[in-house]
């Protein structure tokens, strides 16, 4: 059941292969922990190539591992792989449904293709298009969002993990956290996505999200959260702050405003 394609050993157990899956996955500790704890019972997988996307900036595939589990049922789980930008190093991603993964795939920027020279510091390559805007020229009224749905599905538990991949230092902290464990519906809404440089000349890409919980006694919570790849080695980094003037301000923090 074992696909050698997916094996550098085909030898390799079922065990060591999802040791080595979630050990490369740069976001494995946002898998439901019922989800690992499904994996530990798995007899026996099967990876299979399940689509792709090629071109001069931008490689990625998204692969399906599915698991046979000691019950009888089976699991699978998504994972996208991606190259972009100039370093040509792959990373890994994985997710629970394929539509996240897919929705993580439309999010990656395109990178600066190899061979194509850095920014230069005063402005931009001559005859080259970026696309870029500032972000202080954002609209301080940003366009009405559409009516919010609030959508009842495990809400408590996905505050719970939005803040555990928070690596602010001044994320929410614990009374925040709590009033979250009565949520019982949520709405997740992209406040704002861009690519900006940032310093060094490199390319980064910011996105925000407002998550909208309903909770038990009818209150409202929002947590605003900051996708950004302007790290010193373009990884991918989550921030999560507790109103968007302060998320905002955190991502004009991290570009470098022409």
């Amino acid at each position: 059941m074992n696909d050698p394609q997916d094996l550098p050993d085909p030898y390799e157990t079922t065990e060591t292969h999802i040791e080595r899956l979630l050990g490369r996955a740069l976001n494995s500790f946002d898998l439901p922990d019922s989800t690992v704890e499904r994996l530990g019972t798995a007899l026996a997988h099967s990876s299979t190539p399940h689509s792709s996307h090629h071109s001069a900036s931008l490689h990625r595939t998204i692969h399906r591992h599915t698991y046979l589990l000691a019950d009888g049922s089976t699991l699978s789980l998504w994972e996208l792989a991606h190259v972009a930008g100039r370093d040509g190093t792959e990373r890994h991603e994985l997710y629970v449904r394929e539509a996240d993964a897919r929705l993580a795939a439309s999010r990656l920027p395109y990178g600066t293709p190899p061979g194509r020279p850095a920014e230069p510091a005063g402005g931009r390559i001559p005859g080259e298009d970026d696309g870029f805007e500032p972000l202080d020229v954002l609209p301080d009224r940003p366009v009405p969002a559409p009516p919010r749905t609030y959508v009842p599905d495990d809400s408590a538990d996905h505050a719970r993990r939005v803040l555990r991949r928070a690596e602010n230092a001044d994320r929410p902290g614990g009374a925040v956290a709590r009033r979250l464990r009565l949520a019982f519906a949520h709405h997740i809404t992209q406040a704002f996505g861009r690519r900006c440089p940032v310093e060094g000349g490199r390319e980064a890409g910011f996105t925000l999200y407002e998550h909208q919980f309903l909770l038990l006694d009818g209150s409202e919570v929002s947590l605003w959260e900051v996708e950004h790849t302007a790290t010193p080695d373009g990884r991918h980094m989550c921030e999560v702050y507790e109103d968007e003037d302060t998320a905002r301000r955190a991502m004009e923090s991290r570009a470098r405003v022409r």
